[in-house]
């Protein structure tokens, strides 16, 4: 490893997984809906584990649906523990080829669970998503909106 690694401190397992993630653009357990203007996504973190590093590069929001701890690790090498609450949104905006590439894990006794709304109007293209997280619709399911 080269001094000039912001990640040189890292086990190599986590150097690893940030090389093969650093471009995803899956920033969610399973994307659950997409329009023309958002994405929507879920994230479910168990205790003990870790979403695995993602790209961010549109504008979103997240919000978190209950108490937790997690462990952020950043492209530069950050390593960040905070106490999520109920009800906690943050918002993040990205300008042109701006971007941040992160991974979360678990340190709490409880799942963590988030919601995550991307808006593609943002100053970068999305990244492609793979149809392997788009949520899979059951068969004879009723997806038509209310009105």
């Amino acid at each position: 490893m080269s001094d000039s690694n912001p990640r040189a401190h890292w086990p190599a397992e986590l150097q690893r997984e940030f090389e093969e993630g650093r471009n995803s653009g899956c920033v969610g357990s399973v994307l659950v809906s997409e329009t023309d203007r958002v994405r929507v996504w879920h994230l479910l973190i168990p205790p003990g584990k870790r979403c695995g590093f993602h790209r961010h590069v549109l504008t979103y929001f997240w919000t978190a649906h209950n108490p937790g701890k997690a462990r952020g690790y950043f492209e530069d090498g950050r390593i960040v523990d905070v106490e999520h609450y109920k009800g906690e949104t943050k918002h993040l905006a990205f300008g042109a080829g701006e971007y941040m590439v992160h991974a979360v894990e678990n340190i709490g006794a409880t799942d963590l669970l988030f919601t995550t709304v991307e808006f593609l109007d943002s100053a970068n293209k999305p990244l492609p998503i793979p149809d392997s997280v788009r949520l899979k619709v059951p068969q004879g399911a009723d997806i038509r909106m209310a009105s």
